[in-house]
């Protein structure tokens, strides 16, 4: 990091010891920011979770892996059940999801993008509002979750650990 030319600029943000060391805050936050960052629409999700990950001092690397369970495969469901949520609490906006209309020609998969987010931006404040609390729950959700099972494994080695002693003394 120290040689590369374009992150020198950036180094002083990257010196924070959290946002490289496994521990449980920092792992669970880095979870977190990567299920936040995640959801964002388009190509910046790895770049919004790394921002998340320096601005609230959380392990970096836990961060930018954690956005990879948004994919093509679950990037369907994803936007359904934020628009189901974004109408749920905005009460709908009367109109329902429109279907996007694609031909799957292969001369047709430049016109994908544009008309994806056309799409996605004809769903509106609907979308938008279930994204965002979609977005959080899922990063509230992970970070408890790291919190839980962390602790879980703590008390199970502590416990293997205390059986381990009392069946051979010797052994510390």
């Amino acid at each position: 990091m120290r040689g590369n030319k374009h992150l020198r600029l950036f180094q002083p943000l990257l010196k924070h010891p959290n946002l490289w060391h496994l521990n449980r805050h920092s792992v669970a936050g880095g979870v977190a920011a990567g299920l936040f960052g995640g959801l964002i629409p388009g190509p910046l999700q790895m770049l919004t979770a790394a921002i998340l990950a320096i601005i609230f001092r959380v392990n970096l690397p836990v961060a930018v892996v954690s956005t990879l369970y948004t994919n093509p495969i679950t990037w369907g469901p994803l936007i359904l059940t934020a628009y189901a949520i974004g109408s749920w609490v905005t009460g709908g906006n009367g109109v329902p999801a429109t279907r996007m209309e694609f031909d799957w020609a292969w001369q047709n998969w430049m016109a994908f993008l544009p008309a994806f987010w056309t799409w996605l931006l004809s769903l509106g404040t609907t979308f938008l509002i279930g994204n965002l609390i979609l977005a959080s729950g899922l990063a509230v959700v992970g970070y408890f979750s790291v919190q839980l099972a962390w602790r879980l494994y703590i008390l199970a080695y502590l416990r293997r650990r205390r059986a381990r002693i009392q069946t051979d003394p010797t052994a510390g």
